[in-house]
């Protein structure tokens, strides 16, 4: 079976534009101990795209595009108040936040009798029916953010981290599905966790070799490409773990 590059690259390129914006932040939060901040926010903009559709507005209309960013702004404002005042519990807030959007989706959808399908489409995601336009713009918005967040991390402080979060949850949502977002936001940062700055190329490579990974067994054994790599990320980050665990030890019996 040859390669269809036609399908695997846009989504190959989807990986990594994702991965461009997410890898950094996931070592923010891992390193505050919000981990589940990022299901929570993409969750709550999937929820906004769903209540939009639902008051019939076109499924990739701007529209929509403005609603997701409205609803995921709106979460990270919340969760940015609940961090000032409820810090001790912030964790739990958020994993509450999550499970009120998860059930505000279906019900949402429950008069919908494509409902199934479209909360799997919104948790799976899509990848390989992404296309060049929307790569483009999401490209762009990427680009934005990621300048913000090297070059002007130190003015944002923290209302400016949610925000930028929540802008870029948003765009990866609507590209990967909220399984790969979380996953994209996690395993690269924890597989180098407590490293140093010098660890992101490698917390990157191990997010791009996920999604080779994983696309490369969807093509080739037919199989969701959203939760395979899930899965394919997954198992690279174990094996890096593993490998820089047996590069260290050495080091630490020979010191």
């Amino acid at each position: 079976m040859e390669l269809d590059l036609s399908i695997l690259w846009p989504a190959f390129v989807a990986g990594l534009l994702v991965l461009s914006t997410h890898v950094p932040l996931g070592q923010v939060v891992l390193a505050r101990g919000i981990i589940f901040i990022d299901i929570a926010v993409a969750q709550i903009a999937g929820m906004g795209v769903i209540a939009a559709e639902q008051f019939g507005w076109e499924a990739h209309g701007w529209t929509v595009q403005v609603a997701a960013g409205l609803s995921a702004l709106a979460g990270a404002a919340l969760f940015n108040l609940c961090e000032k005042r409820w810090p001790e519990i912030l964790e739990a807030l958020i994993g509450i936040a999550f499970v009120l959007a998860s059930s505000g989706s279906v019900l949402l959808l429950a008069g919908n009798p494509h409902g199934g399908e479209h909360l799997k489409d919104l948790l799976v995601g899509q990848i390989l029916w992404v296309d060049y336009e929307t790569l483009g713009y999401t490209a762009a918005l990427y680009a934005l953010i990621l300048l913000c967040w090297f070059f002007l991390r130190h003015l944002l402080g923290r209302i400016g981290f949610y925000v930028l979060f929540a802008i870029a949850v948003t765009a990866s949502v609507q590209l990967v599905g909220v399984y790969l977002v979380f996953a994209s936001l996690i395993v690269p940062a924890l597989a180098v966790r407590g490293g140093d700055s010098a660890r992101l190329p490698l917390a990157y490579l191990i997010g791009v070799c996920g999604y080779l990974a994983g696309l490369l067994l969807s093509f080739f054994f037919d199989l969701p490409a959203g939760a395979i790599t899930v899965w394919a990320l997954a198992a690279t980050g174990a094996i890096a773990m593993m490998l820089m665990r047996g590069v260290s030890r050495p080091r630490l019996q020979g010191g």
